[in-house]
């Protein structure tokens, strides 16, 4: 079938999909709105991958499902169509349990200019993995979805197996099988967020048949370390957009505190944001 999104978002999809296959990971470093996104963009990133902790920040929301669909699609559609580059969408469990809630988000995502999306394996806050079938019946429904459209769509099926469970060797047993069956179902990469110790990065990415994607912080092994260990992605996640609401906090309190605004020289000056920004 013809997509109806166009040739445009096919070729940024097989970009992006191309991209985790490169010598070098694909280092993401998570937007939240367009200015972000902008940001990014001008920084000489191939790519875009949004957040969705951040995006439900933006809105006075926490994270873990708690913003809709819907209000989660509309920011996707804006940040997509503020940058050429091609944008994964962060759209957690695809807010909703069943297949037609995966292919119902696949599908939103992809109206909204979307290449690809992250896909978790339970559906928010601290609820049990779903069942490892249930969960590849959903990642194929989301790989059909895709096709209908026209759209080679870069599903990063994640799995917090480690999140809930610990680090132990059942852990590593589990996240081996759960990658294998999401790869079988039409996944295109493997996202294992919450581990940091490099003997167990590389056992995974020796063992799963696929691209492995892993969630950076503070604690983590620097870039060169995860491509080494054969980490193929690298997400930062909300901490950009946490790491801002932090430095906004700091202003507040100077200005609350002190009464002084030294805060206001650190900054991107006015005439380059209206640079960056500006679409004529």
């Amino acid at each position: 079938m013809a997509s109806a999104v166009g040739v445009n978002l096919h070729d940024k999809a097989q970009v992006l999909r191309k991209l985790h296959h490169q010598p070098q990971p694909l280092v993401f470093v998570n937007v939240w709105d367009g200015a972000s996104a902008r940001i990014v963009e001008s920084l000489d990133f191939p790519a875009i991958a949004t957040t969705s902790a951040g995006i439900a920040y933006v809105d006075g929301f926490p994270d873990g499902q708690a913003i809709s669909r819907e209000k989660m699609l509309a920011h996707v559609a804006v940040i997509a169509g503020a940058v050429g580059v091609p944008v994964t969408a962060d759209l957690e469990g695809g807010y909703g349990p069943t297949v037609e809630d995966a292919a119902a988000t696949a599908r939103g995502a992809i109206a909204a200019g979307a290449a690809g999306m992250n896909f978790e394996d339970s559906v928010g806050g601290d609820a049990p993995l779903l069942p490892l079938e249930a969960q590849a019946a959903r990642i194929a429904a989301i790989r059909s979805a895709g096709d209908e459209l026209g759209v080679p769509f870069v599903i990063n099926a994640r799995t917090d197996v480690y999140h809930l469970s610990g680090s132990d060797e059942a852990s590593f047993t589990e996240t081996i099988a759960r990658a294998k069956a999401y790869l079988d179902a039409g996944a295109d990469c493997i996202f294992v967020p919450f581990i940091a110790e490099e003997g167990l990065i590389g056992r995974l990415a020796a063992a799963i048949p696929g691209p492995l994607n892993v969630l950076a912080g503070g604690t983590s092994p620097g870039v060169a370390t995860l491509a080494n260990l054969g980490v193929k992605r690298i997400s930062l996640g909300s901490a950009p957009a946490a790491h801002l609401l932090a430095a906004f906090r700091r202003a507040a309190l100077e200005v609350r505190d002190h009464g002084t605004y030294d805060f206001a020289s650190d900054r991107i000056s006015h005439a380059d944001l209206q640079i960056l920004l500006n679409r004529s």
